[in-house]
């Protein structure tokens, strides 16, 4: 079978990795604040020629935005929460009296 560039209806669904739960192309191609989600190539490559499609929708800076821009592990972004709030407790002036 040839695959199309042509992103499939929403009625095709695949199973999210993310959410866990079964979603359409068109909420992976806004996910992201307006932008396709980050794992949208990889999600959906076996189920059309996402990569053409989305290279022809999306702007340079766009595309940079969604897929180069380096996403932050889950241990990266709670090291950098707890670093904030350790800062802020710092800051803050002590409560007892």
């Amino acid at each position: 079978m040839k695959k199309e560039s042509t992103p499939p209806g929403d009625d095709y669904r695949i199973r999210c990795p993310r959410l866990g739960h079964q979603i359409t192309f068109s909420y992976c191609r806004r996910e992201n604040y307006g932008l396709p989600c980050f794992r949208t190539l990889d999600c959906w490559y076996p189920h059309f020629l996402v990569e053409d499609y989305l290279r022809k929708e999306l702007s340079p800076e766009e595309w940079d935005k969604a897929f180069t821009r380096p996403n932050k592990t889950k241990t990266a972004s709670l090291v950098e929460l707890i670093e904030q709030a350790k800062k802020r407790a710092e800051k803050s002036p002590d409560d007892e009296g």
